[in-house]
């Protein structure tokens, strides 16, 4: 069961989608955060160099160094002069570490700051404190750990003078750093639950759209090879399960078609070999039986045209088998060719003449070997028939080539003008086998028209293929 279970098609897909959403969500998640993280950072640090500029405008202006506390005291910043000794900052340190580490040599850079390096004893204002404050409390308003470190994007510059060197710092704004900490979180718990339901979606969606292939499916399984006549039900619609069903039925008619020929081809051959086998073991019991009476040569004699009669029905049959099948490897055949090959060289029989009218420019696409093997089997036929002559006409009419084939015979009757055509169907006056064929003659025509696209018809003495004209 779990096996089958993981095989599924359905578990298959929801994995997939689930797998491929987390991907996909989880790298636009990254990016949004990793931008995010980038743009409170290059705010942290503008707002830095923004202080230095207004530090060094007052220290411009000639105002002294300790009074720069009393007029910026909300900002963080911290005054060297050009023997690094800090001269002024917020806030001061106690340990009197500087404030704000050296810049790199862009002008901008990063140290982290802990509250308990603050000197609580300091008498000027500190009003700076409260940006730190805000940033530290942010999350923990009621355990504040002070050796936490509280990252500071800092610049620097220059005053005028060149006496000193100006540090400011600034924290990540502390509601934006809140709300981009809350969405990562978020993202890290929404992806894979997200994720989760786009699996189960695709689960139920797949189950959804797959039902009706099951149900072809169990249609399917429940037809034998002796129900072929069945078909599967089709859906409306223009999406892959009407087209999915249509295919089934047209491959059901494919077999059954083929299953009818088989049994057909089958019963055909018993039925037609039933006569001249029991013809051979009748000759052979009695020359067995009696020996000394029976002269072997004639019942040898008529043997062997009882074998050389079931080769020819044995070869009838299985060119129908074949002809019934696709036609491939067809080619441009000008029909003039196949009444050249089929007539040159033909001795009728005694009595009959064999006239052509033949329209050189009437061309079919076909199968060379079997359009001769067509017009052979209706001269033959004709010939059979004909009380003098018979007559072989190839014209072009309605862009169809027409073949025809005419004896001076007494015709078929008009109530036998389509059964003729059907196999092992011999007329009254051409029903004794050793004259009138096997009775496949004409089948054979009928099938060779037909796998070329082509029909046939009788009318009296006059019998009538046409074929789809090609250009030569």
């Amino acid at each position: 069961m779990l096996r089958d279970l993981r095989r599924s098609t359905r578990l298959r897909v929801a994995a997939a989608a689930a797998l491929s959403s987390m991907i996909a969500l989880g790298a636009i998640g990254v990016v949004f955060v990793v931008q995010t993280q980038d743009r409170l950072e290059a705010t942290a640090t503008y707002t830095a160099k923004q202080r230095v500029y207004r530090i060094q405008e007052l220290l411009n202006a000639g105002t002294p160094v300790d009074k720069i506390n009393s007029r910026v005291p909300d900002l963080l910043y911290e005054i060297l002069d050009r023997e690094g000794k800090r001269v002024a900052s917020c806030p001061a340190t106690w340990n009197g570490k500087p404030l704000i580490a050296r810049a790199e040599s862009a002008g901008t850079g990063f140290t982290d700051f802990r509250l308990y390096d603050v000197d609580r004893n300091q008498r000027e204002p500190m009003n700076c404190l409260a940006e730190l404050q805000e940033y530290a409390y942010r999350d923990k308003p009621e355990q504040l750990d002070e050796s936490q470190p509280i990252p500071l994007y800092n610049a620097m510059g220059y005053s005028e003078d060149q006496r000193y060197v100006v540090y400011a710092a600034a924290t990540i704004d502390a509601a934006a750093l809140t709300a981009a900490e809350t969405t990562r979180t978020l993202l890290l718990v929404g992806i894979p639950l997200v994720s989760l339901l786009i699996g189960v979606i695709a689960w139920f969606a797949v189950r959804s759209s797959l039902r009706p292939v099951e149900a072809l499916r169990r249609e399917v399984a429940e037809i034998s090879g002796h129900d072929l006549g069945r078909r599967v039900p089709e859906p409306g619609g223009r999406d892959e399960i009407p087209r999915l069903a249509a295919t089934m039925n047209t491959m059901l008619d494919r077999l059954d078609t083929a299953m009818t020929r088989q049994v057909q081809f089958t019963a055909d051959a018993s039925h037609e070999l039933r006569t001249p086998l029991t013809s051979m073991r009748n000759q052979l019991e009695v020359l067995l039986t009696y020996p000394d009476q029976i002269e072997w040569r004639p019942s040898c004699e008529n043997a062997l045209l009882d074998v050389t009669r079931m080769e020819e029905l044995v070869a009838d049959l299985l060119l129908l088998s074949k002809v019934e099948a696709a036609e491939t490897g067809l080619v441009p055949v000008p029909l003039a060719e196949i009444v050249a090959a089929c007539l040159d060289g033909r001795e009728p029989r005694e009595g009959v003449t064999i006239e052509s009218d033949v329209d050189r420019a009437a061309v079919v696409l076909g199968h060379r070997t079997r359009l001769t093997r067509l017009l052979r089997n209706l001269v033959d036929n004709a010939e059979r028939h004909a009380t003098s002559s018979v007559r072989v006409t190839v014209s072009i009419v309605d862009d169809d080539c027409v073949l025809t084939v005419a004896d001076d015979g007494a015709g078929i009757p008009e109530e036998d003008a389509e059964r003729v055509f059907d196999r092992f169907v011999r007329l009254d006056d051409g029903r004794d086998r050793d004259e009138g064929g096997s009775g496949l003659g004409l089948a054979i025509v009928a099938e060779i028209a037909h796998a070329h696209g082509g029909t046939v018809s009788a009318e009296g003495s006059v019998l009538t293929v046409r074929l789809p004209r090609v250009e030569s």
